[in-house]
């Protein structure tokens, strides 16, 4: 519930952005420049004269559609290629996994940083570099359950009487695994985020003079001693987004799990 609450905070604010200040988040004003918290500017300003608060709330709607994007290109693909590798086996199972190795041995930053550098900046290239990076998670999950899934009654007899496989898939196995992907997703939400703002953080993501988390931090690195909150304040958002995301897809396990139920109620 505390991540939840912290979600509905951070979407209400970055939904309501016009009507929280009236400032615009690219609008330049030399003349203002670093100046402190005061009633026109609650937050104060960056090294440009903008309101660190309206970049701040506009920000955050950039930095959470990224998240939800990129989690949804890896569910995209994760999902109906580990489905294939877990009800198949032989040769897909093999070809897939080892894909799914070779994205797992790079660290996530990593191969971000390669895509990006393939692909070029950009949102819709900074969307598909963290979303890639999700897919194996998904590979793997959806894979473990469909091998346990196929093994049920219910898929042997929808063979019995000649169902095709696609349809044994979509219509008895992935309704039976969407449990775990749904927590795995919230999870990945946060790392996603995280991710992108690393991006934004070395100038590979969102480009100026567009608001994102990690962009503010890159921008507000060289004034870290004289204008502090040019970093703490994204670095704070970014630290509540991914929290409550974890908090909530922790949430969402014990909620969507049974042996998570019976094992807390034991431990009670």
């Amino acid at each position: 519930m505390v991540g939840l609450a912290l979600l509905v905070a951070l979407l209400v604010a970055a939904a309501a952005a016009p009507v929280l200040t009236n400032q615009d988040p690219e609008a330049q004003s030399l003349v203002q420049a670093l100046r402190p918290s005061s009633w026109g500017h609650p937050l104060g300003t960056d090294h440009l004269g903008r309101d660190v608060l309206a970049r701040l709330l506009y920000g955050g709607r950039l930095s959470l559609l990224i998240g939800f994007l990129a989690v949804g290109v890896g569910l995209a693909a994760g999902v109906p290629l580990g489905a294939v590798s877990g009800f198949r086996g032989g040769l897909s199972d093999l070809v897939v996994q080892r894909f799914a190795d070779i994205l797992l041995s790079f660290p996530g930053l990593l191969l971000a940083l390669t895509l990006v550098a393939v692909l070029g900046v950009g949102l819709q290239n900074v969307i598909i570099s963290v979303g890639v990076g999700a897919v194996p998670s998904f590979i793997r999950l959806v894979r473990g359950s469909v091998l346990t899934i196929r093994e049920q009654a219910y898929v042997e007899a929808a063979e019995a009487i000649g169902q095709r496989p696609t349809v044994i898939v979509f219509r008895h196995v992935l309704p039976n695994a969407v449990a775990p992907v749904i927590v795995q997703a919230t999870l990945n939400l946060g790392s996603a985020i995280l991710l992108a703002a690393g991006l934004g953080f070395f100038g590979l993501g969102v480009q100026p003079p567009t608001a994102e988390w990690g962009a503010m931090l890159g921008e507000g690195r060289q004034y870290i001693f004289r204008a502090p909150a040019l970093i703490t304040y994204p670095g704070l958002a970014i630290f509540l987004a991914v929290l409550g995301f974890n908090l909530f897809g922790d949430g969402l396990r014990d909620a969507l799990d049974p042996r998570m139920r019976v094992h807390h109620r034991e431990t009670l």
